[in-house]
């Protein structure tokens, strides 16, 4: 009975590792992203500038911060930045695809929104009868229809 297993206790001293300081250099410049974002986005409103300036330069910055934290949080706490360029290349080609229709069917959405009246035969009679102020007593019935 001399051999019996004694456990023992082994401690060790915590210490950061690299990954801890990589999280928190991350994290550090996230906040100054988003301190100087939320500083352009209050400027909107308390700078005086032109639209087309405003429009263009800050809100492209605005933008180009957006993707830079978009980016940092892919890359760090996704682990994607840690990955072949194959893995890296199979996730951003179809997220590239998919903010492409996004854009696709918003502009395609204007474009209705700003052609439909054209193509209502019935649209220029409304507008005459509101402009001039004078409704008249005529109704336009459309075809096929008894109204």
């Amino acid at each position: 009975m001399e051999h019996a297993n004694v456990a023992t206790e082994v401690t060790i001293h915590h210490e950061p590792s690299s990954s801890t300081k990589r999280i928190w250099k991350v994290f550090w410049i996230l906040l100054i992203i988003t301190m100087v974002e939320l500083g352009l986005g209050l400027s909107l409103y308390a700078l005086d500038l032109p639209e087309g300036l405003r429009m263009h330069l800050i809100k492209g910055t605005i933008i180009v911060l957006s993707l830079a934290k978009a980016y940092y949080i892919v890359s760090v706490f996704m682990h994607l930045g840690d990955e072949i360029r194959n893995m890296i290349m199979t996730i951003v080609v179809p997220l590239t695809l998919f903010i492409w229709f996004i854009i696709a069917f918003i502009y395609d959405g204007n474009s209705y929104k700003n052609l439909r009246n054209k193509y209502d035969r019935y649209y220029k009679e409304r507008t005459l009868e509101t402009k001039t102020g004078v409704t008249a007593d005529t109704t336009v019935q459309k075809p096929g229809g008894k109204d």
